[in-house]
């Protein structure tokens, strides 16, 4: 049987217009005892309210669109995770749809949100490969997440890739390096001209020189890291310090510096970028900047939700800082090496695969 707001007004003594403004969480001034009384009563009956006929109360469904553009991508996972958690705090659900890099998808997928009853949309890695004037024409707040292509822009959540960079060079010059390369990513994404940017920006600051043969351009890709690192251990005076623009064109680097007979990190340190997991696991373990992503996901559902909440549409683009993760390919002594624990969000799933069965249970 449907529990409706008249059982709990009934069962607690109280009006159901005080019901009501409880279990909406209205902000309409209601005693901690009554709040609590209403809550238990709630509970313990059963009570699950209508969204249908909440949201023509109020024009809103407490839903969120997210598009993605890929969900194997290793950082969209913890993207949506940050965005969930915050979501969830703050009783909101999440529709998720995957573009899978494919235009005619993508387009699909925001004609599919902005149909349905969701109060907005977070694109998570966005690739932009449509026409946007479908969102133009949408009402709806929208957020971008990390987008990867083009210029800034209002309303989207990105990493300081400017200040990652800075990190990661300034650590090098930190362990006395002065010969100090840099593998880059693909030119078109927004991200390498400004790990570029702070690269160079750093090199000066310290007067240490920039050398075009100490720069090169990678794919992202292992394969691409290992080239790179090749033609700079061919050059007669090849760098100590090399700073790879993401940890896979890291662990390339490392491959080709241990081919060639050298060391890593006695003979070159190597420095990455996102902090993937295996970067713990490979040893020697990668020192890297850690890419913020869970943090991006949270900021952006804060923005969106404010907007919903506001009716404001246009927001700076904001910037969030990673950090510095210490781990051997650099040579940082012992002491100064970053302490990892096991990540909090996955105690739930660790206590649950430990738990032992309860007797009498097969």
């Amino acid at each position: 049987m449907t529990v409706k707001l008249e059982d709990i007004a009934k069962e607690t003594g109280f009006s159901l217009s005080t019901v009501s403004r409880v279990l909406s969480n209205s902000n309409y001034p209601v005693s901690d005892q009554i709040r609590e009384k209403v809550l238990h009563s709630a509970e313990s009956l059963g009570y699950s309210p209508n969204i249908a006929a909440r949201s023509l109360r109020t024009d809103r469904t407490e839903t969120i669109g997210i598009v993605v553009d890929d969900l194997l991508s290793p950082f969209t996972p913890p993207i949506v995770r940050g965005i969930q958690d915050y979501l969830i705090e703050k009783n909101y659900l999440s529709l998720i749809v995957n573009s899978d890099w494919d235009p005619e998808q993508e387009q699909a997928a925001i004609r599919t949100l902005i149909n349905r009853p969701v109060d907005g949309i977070i694109f998570v890695e966005y690739s932009h490969m449509t026409s946007d004037d479908i969102l133009k024409q949408s009402k709806k707040p929208r957020v971008f997440v990390h987008r990867l292509f083009g210029s800034p822009i209002n309303n989207s959540v990105v990493p300081d890739d400017y200040y990652g960079a800075r990190l990661a060079v300034s650590h090098l010059v930190a362990l006395g390096h002065e010969r100090i390369a840099y593998i880059n990513g693909p030119e078109n994404w927004h991200n390498c001209r400004a790990r570029m940017k702070g690269y160079r920006d750093t090199l000066k600051e310290n007067k240490l020189p920039f050398r075009t043969d100490w720069l090169q351009r990678g794919n992202w890709e292992i394969e691409s890291g290992y080239a790179a690192a090749q033609k700079m251990l061919q050059l007669p005076k090849h760098p100590t310090g090399i700073f790879a623009g993401n940890d896979l064109m890291a662990l390339g680097a490392i491959y080709a510096i241990q081919d060639s007979g050298l060391q890593v990190p006695n003979d070159i340190a190597v420095v990455g970028y996102d902090n993937r997991d295996f970067t713990n696991i490979f040893r020697p373990g990668i020192t890297t900047v850690n890419m913020p992503v869970g943090e991006m996901g949270k900021v952006a559902a804060e923005i969106i939700l404010r907007q919903i909440e506001t009716g404001q549409k246009d927001e700076e683009e904001v910037k969030i800082q990673g950090n510095l993760i210490i781990r051997e390919t650099c040579g940082a002594p012992e002491m100064d090496r970053t302490r990892q624990g096991p990540d909090p969000r996955t105690i739930s799933r660790r206590i649950l695969f430990n738990k032992q069965p309860e007797e009498g249970n097969d």
